[in-house]
């Protein structure tokens, strides 16, 4: 039997990953950057993905993340850790291909919103039989973050997930403001982005920017 997934409301479109390198003696410098950029008038969902934190220093990052007044609408998720969004009063948890089901998970935290990374057709059956949120699919173009998955998977695969599922699905690996178009006409439902957010300069430009081209 299928999971059942609570009604929420609609997801954002934007969905932005922490950069993977806050230095833990300087409390999530860069997420606090981006945080205190980000417009009013657009909300998105900010994934807190920073692998070489341990516990403790996770959990002290995304208290500190929580405080923040973001747009109204925004999310806060965090990958993978059930224990500290719980603890952190987070919306989400993300969780990597190889990690535990979403079904296994949300009796033990009934409200939290889970999504799931996908790299096939195979993948994406699973994340919706145990009752994924939503779908992050990659790497769409070349991005040096996603070599170890492979090659690109190209705009062609990106739209046969998105017709195969009606989970909102995100696009991610290479987003740039010049092909995030391509993923919206395939039927993505929103962009998903790590590098392009590092640059604190053309922050607000590139978020606007996205804004534009996944608004409905």
């Amino acid at each position: 039997m299928e999971q059942r997934i609570p009604h929420v409301p609609p997801l954002p479109r934007i969905y932005l990953i922490s950069s993977g390198e806050e230095n833990p003696a300087h409390n999530g410098t860069r997420v606090h950057m981006q945080l205190n950029l980000l417009p009013r008038s657009l909300n998105c969902i900010i994934q807190i993905r920073e692998k070489q934190l341990n516990t403790r220093q996770l959990l002290m990052l995304a208290m500190k993340v929580r405080e923040f007044d973001l747009p109204e609408g925004s999310l806060l998720f965090i990958n993978e850790r059930v224990d500290i969004a719980l603890a952190a009063a987070l919306d989400g948890v993300h969780l990597p291909e190889s990690a535990c089901a979403p079904d296994k998970l949300r009796p033990f935290a009934p409200k939290l919103r889970f999504g799931c990374s996908v790299h096939s057709p195979e993948s994406l059956l699973m994340a919706e039989k145990s009752g994924a949120n939503y779908i992050l699919f990659s790497p769409v173009f070349e991005t040096p973050s996603k070599r170890k998955y492979g090659a690109p998977q190209g705009l062609e695969k990106l739209g046969e997930i998105c017709r195969t599922t009606s989970l909102p699905v995100f696009a991610l690996g290479g987003i740039t403001p010049e092909n995030a178009s391509h993923c919206m006409a395939e039927g993505a439902y929103g962009i998903a982005a790590l590098s392009i957010f590092q640059d604190f300069e053309r922050f607000v430009d590139t978020l606007e920017y996205f804004h534009q081209i996944v608004s409905p």
